[in-house]
């Protein structure tokens, strides 16, 4: 007679056990990745696989101590200039691309810490918090929910809003409340139509209700994800720089003093207000790159 147990069969907890042998040794005992290679005679390469598979299945938690890097000095300054709670800044890399994934590695090693049981973090769009959630550690806070703050749009990244908010409610064990419309409409008066629909409706009350953010602010150069995800055309993107547009947060263009500049879009996105997004508890914002230096301060 076969069994429907969900017991795991000997082989996978054979596979388990010499992934965590492996971390043992690299994180307790302090064996670099060749030792560890010869010790379980595997190679290097499948030694590098134990470890993240290790990490993604929660057997092995890396925390960064907060204070190294909230006391560089360059940290103090963006504190006391923007009057922020605290900044992390994290060591220049070589090139843009190792930037990007340090930053994107720190925040979501620190994010846990900005969170608290019952929290709702409300979280945005496009590859910085993609590349965050995918970082984000595997852990449980207790009654927490993840809230998408702009609807989704066909992208060819693999970036979309509710993918995003999906993966950091996955990664916290968190409840999801995803927005079901697209990003932007072609006309105002057929999105405020979509708001009044009484499902739609409650969704945006929903989500709407979050006391701490998680965004990234986006370039308004002509490469900008905003033109090539559809958000925005690239006649609309010369129109909102031509009237002093900086950046992008959550589907909308914001001068350099952070306010919301008219425009074609208006009334168009789904999503929350910027006037909503500036009152939460907690903003936590994560950015890298020269090119969204003005539109962050």
């Amino acid at each position: 007679m076969s069994s429907s147990s969900p017991r795991r069969s000997s082989r996978q907890a054979s596979g388990e056990n010499i992934v965590i042998e492996a971390a043992w040794l690299y994180y307790n005992d302090g064996l670099n990745q060749n030792d560890i290679a010869d010790r379980l005679k595997v190679s290097r390469a499948t030694v590098v696989n134990y470890l993240q598979e290790a990490r993604e299945a929660g057997f092995v938690r890396i925390s960064l101590a907060s204070d190294a890097f909230t006391g560089h000095e360059t940290a103090i300054r963006l504190r006391d200039m923007f009057g922020l709670e605290g900044a992390h800044v994290l060591p220049e890399g070589r090139t843009l691309e190792e930037n990007a994934l340090r930053v994107t590695t720190g925040a979501a090693r620190w994010l846990p810490a900005l969170l608290a049981p019952g929290d709702r973090l409300g979280v945005a769009w496009g590859k910085t918090i993609h590349d965050v959630a995918e970082c984000i550690e595997p852990m449980v806070i207790a009654d927490m929910t993840v809230l998408q703050l702009i609807g989704s749009m066909a992208t060819p990244y693999g970036f979309s809003a509710d993918v995003c908010s999906s993966y950091v409610a996955r990664k916290l064990s968190a409840r999801c409340v995803n927005l079901h419309v697209p990003a932007i409409l072609s006309d105002k008066n057929i999105a405020s139509m979509l708001r009044s629909e009484a499902l739609i409706a409650r969704q945006f009350e929903d989500v709407n209700n979050f006391n701490k953010t998680l965004f990234a602010v986006g370039s308004a150069t002509p490469d900008s994800h905003v033109v090539s995800s559809g958000v925005a055309t690239a006649a609309e993107l010369k129109f909102y720089a031509a009237r002093g547009a900086i950046g992008v947060v959550c589907g909308r263009f914001i001068d350099k003093a952070g306010a919301p500049i008219e425009g074609p879009l208006d009334g168009r996105v789904m999503g929350v207000s910027l006037e909503r997004m500036r009152n939460p508890k907690t903003g936590i914002l994560v950015s890298v790159g020269p090119d969204r230096v003005a539109a962050t301060a």
